[in-house]
């Protein structure tokens, strides 16, 4: 499908860049007659195919080509996967900004690191905002962060609903409960499309309440005798406040480790709704209370590297250290991607004698911030949309998705992909075309294509390893001095001497077999011994190493 019959800048149009058979990276575009409402600008953490890069975002060409016409980014919630690109990706769309006070709070510390200063404006859940042809909503919903927003999204074509990430929580511990009645109205009123979060399609049930969680954690807290640390998402404060309250019941200490932690703590105060966490004890004088007086709240239950837990399972954190006796309490789900590093930092606390418990052993440790099918089920009974698009999930859950609103009567569904354009009205709603998309990767303090030639080539290195071969050349063209061969990653120091002796030999026969005239044109030279090299180390290692020639002329 291209562009050939089908006007992109006519009608009402929804056209996800990024967030759709993926969980993560969510960048969403809406077009109402030649102007664009952006929907969230996030990340994607986890490419085992990008070596070496931070995490990955969408590629906004599409919306950079109409910036003139983007009349605002509005951010639903506060999570890395929804704002994490916004300090890279703004000055694509130059456009303002509108979210919740935590949201915008989260958002200013990533704006400061960048130096860029868009214009911005705070809207309250219940609140409202215009831009050009959109009058846009912030509905309550609950998530597993402060502020979760859907959007009601009025067009001069009908009414839009993008749930952004939500749940129905009946008993949150932190915030109001969902705006059901809002919703409710606005079904009355007629919806003509839901554009939703799938995540959780293909979970039974209901997606469970903050509050059992609170009394869980009070529970095994309660029955520890040794230090404990609580890994969790820091993004999400209510399960940080119960944490910090169970300790307390508990007679413990409660010391913060990662700044992420205290980001959202600070965020909290600066929004209005400060968290009740007790007087916390710093990293240094952790240490002096006694095993059975101190609780830490931790970072990195994904796994992450740099973040508390990996650096206490790997006994390089600075401050803190865990051993026989005490309790690393998973507070969190694994996200898809994350298994292997999650599991790795398990094991090595495991080998500290360290006891692991996680929602396995503990069900009720934890619960989803995303709708299962019952909270589905009872959305779409208060909104009665004609029409469901799904995003926010992989395949599976998209598909999931579109089975339940189906089966509760929605008329028409559809499952889009990245770069798909969908017709939402006038006429039959449908998939009319596609537009460029793809990810970009944050390598460094830069930003690359993921496809890009620089990261094709660190992919082969790491899979094939590198030659580089460096030859002396006079000016007659030949060699005064032996090529010299560097294969990092490829030989180790026994097959360095053998094995570099037939690449050198190699190397020199290439040169001795081209004719003079063709000794002196780089290129071909480069050529001729790349590709002799390259077949002597695809003979000796079954690689097929990445090869570079340097030549020096003398």
């Amino acid at each position: 499908m291209t562009w050939a019959t089908h006007d992109p800048e006519e009608g009402l149009v929804f056209v996800p860049l990024g967030g759709v058979g993926e969980i993560g990276m969510n960048l969403y575009a809406y077009g109402c007659d030649g102007q664009w409402l952006v929907v969230d600008c996030g990340i994607l953490f986890h490419d085992d195919g990008a070596p070496g890069v931070e995490y990955l975002m969408a590629d906004p060409s599409f919306l950079a080509e109409r910036r003139d016409a983007v009349c605002g980014l509005i951010l639903t919630h506060a999570h890395e996967d929804h704002i994490g690109a916004v300090a890279h990706l703004w000055p694509y769309l130059d456009c303002p900004i509108y979210a919740s006070p935590f949201t915008m709070a989260m958002l200013e510390g990533k704006l400061k690191e960048t130096g860029i200063d868009p214009p911005r404006t705070i809207v309250p859940l219940g609140g409202a905002v215009s831009c050009g042809p959109f009058d846009v909503r912030f509905v309550a919903l609950t998530h597993s962060i402060p502020e979760p927003a859907a959007l009601a999204i009025s067009t001069p074509y009908g009414t839009l609903v993008h749930s952004g990430d939500w749940k129905l929580d009946p008993d949150p511990v932190l915030g109001e409960p969902a705006q059901e009645e809002v919703l409710r109205q606005l079904g009355d009123a007629g919806v003509l499309a839901v554009i939703g979060d799938s995540t959780n399609a293909q979970v039974p049930g209901h997606s469970g309440s903050e509050a059992t969680v609170r009394t869980a954690l009070a529970r095994e807290i309660a029955a520890r005798t040794g230090r404990i640390a609580v890994g969790c998402f820091a993004s999400n404060a209510a399960r940080v406040e119960s944490i910090a309250r169970a300790a307390r019941d508990a007679g413990r200490e409660v010391c913060l480790l990662g700044r992420s932690l205290h980001r959202v703590v600070e965020a909290c105060e600066t929004a209005g709704c400060p968290l009740d966490l007790g007087p916390l004890v710093s990293e240094t004088d952790a240490g002096y209370l006694p095993n059975d007086r101190i609780l830490f709240i931790a970072t990195g239950s994904q796994g992450e590297p740099r973040a508390a837990l990996a650096r206490i399972s790997a006994n390089t954190h600075p401050n803190v250290s865990l051993g026989e006796g005490d309790t690393v309490i998973f507070s969190s789900r694994v996200i898809p991607g994350n298994e292997r590093a999650v599991l790795d930092v398990q094991n090595r606390l495991a080998d500290l004698g360290v006891e692991i418990l996680t929602a396995r052993e503990a069900p009720d440790i934890h619960v989803s911030g995303h709708p299962a099918q019952d909270e589905l089920t009872h959305l779409y009974g208060l909104l009665r949309p004609r029409m469901l698009v799904t995003m926010h999930g992989e395949s599976l859950h998209l598909e999931a998705h579109a089975k339940i609103a189906q089966s509760v009567g929605i008329q028409k569904v559809i499952v889009p992909f990245n770069g798909v354009v969908v017709r939402l009205a006038p006429g039959t709603p449908e998939k009319i075309g596609t537009v460029p998309s793809g990810r970009l990767a944050l390598d460094g303090n830069r930003l690359l294509d993921r496809d890009s030639e620089i990261l094709r080539n660190r992919r082969r290195i790491m899979y094939n390893g590198c030659v580089v071969v460096t030859l002396v050349v006079d000016g007659k063209g030949e060699l005064p001095k032996p090529p010299c061969i560097a294969a990092p990653g490829l030989l180790d120091e026994a097959e360095k001497g053998f094995i570099a002796d037939l690449a050198i030999d190699a190397a020199v026969d290439a040169v001795s077999q081209l004719p003079t005239k063709n000794r002196r044109q780089d290129e071909t030279l480069q050529e001729a011994v790349r590709r002799a090299v390259r077949r002597v180390m695809h003979a000796q290692t079954g690689k097929k190493p990445v090869t570079y020639v340097q030549i020096v002329r003398i």
